[in-house]
């Protein structure tokens, strides 16, 4: 008797695929070829310094903006010809907070639940209360919250639907040290149900702590993509009074775009 054949497990598409996107502003070209999968409930890091054409790539995917040339996909859809499907997929959380600070934090949930025409509003505005740890502060206004509750809303406020995909825009600019460690905490919690988060920062110790793989978007391309790992081993360890010290992302980073400036 021959032993039955093992099903060889399903390969699952990437949540995201990027491939050859090209932007252009006038005589400024801002993405110069772009390309990059992002796998199914993975943190997803795109660092670059100002300028390199993160939130310009973003708007792309998100459907706000056309690309020149290439495509992408997101959760299976064709960014150019099925923008609806992939709005439909997505959530978006840019630099700066879009709450109502004249609304409670439970009013801007309810007030998303009911524009996206769900049927128990306030059910969903509890629950997502409690998972961002905000159910206290849920009936005062919103101009009241610090800076990480203030983000933490966004994000709730982003999640409202249950999109398989999110885009966070430097979700931690301008928040103070307390802040930043508590959204990044949520972000790692989005992960941890299944969400992708592709994440865009130029703070170097932010993708180090939070994304499975790290692509440097540097002059309009991807330099480099690969796990924190993988990065490190681009240079060598050095060595300080016979003490091996591994290089750390920074290192990486400033090595691979220093090489180009």
């Amino acid at each position: 008797m021959t032993a039955a054949a093992v099903p060889e497990p399903a390969v699952r598409e990437p949540a995201i695929r990027v491939r050859g996107i090209e932007k252009s502003f006038k005589d400024l070209q801002v993405l110069r070829g772009v390309d990059f999968d992002v796998a199914p409930g993975t943190i997803f890091a795109l660092l670059g310094s100002n300028g390199a054409g993160k939130t310009t790539l973003v708007r792309i995917l998100s459907t706000l903006l056309a690309a020149d040339t290439g495509t992408a996909t997101v959760n299976g859809c064709d960014v150019g010809a099925e923008p609806a499907g992939v709005r439909g997929s997505i959530s978006l959380t840019g630099q700066f907070a879009a709450v109502d600070e004249v609304l409670t934090g439970r009013e801007n949930l309810v007030l998303v639940a009911r524009l996206r025409h769900l049927t128990e509003p306030r059910a969903v505005a509890e629950e997502l209360l409690a998972r961002f740890a905000l159910t206290e502060a849920g009936n005062r206004r919103a101009a009241t919250y610090s800076g990480g509750m203030r983000r933490r809303l966004d994000i709730a406020m982003s999640l409202i639907g249950k999109p398989p995909v999110i885009f966070l825009d430097e979700p931690t600019t301008g928040l103070d040290p307390q802040a930043r460690l508590e959204v990044w905490q949520t972000v790692r919690q989005l992960a941890g149900q299944g969400t992708t988060v592709l994440l865009t920062t130029q703070y170097l110790d932010e993708a180090e702590h939070l994304a499975d793989r790290i692509a440097i978007l540097h002059q309009g391309t991807i330099i480099q993509n690969g796990t924190l790992t993988e990065l490190k081993q681009l240079l060598p360890p050095a060595t300080v009074e016979y003490v091996e010290k591994q290089p750390s992302l920074e290192d990486v980073f400033l090595a691979l775009v220093g090489k180009r400036l």
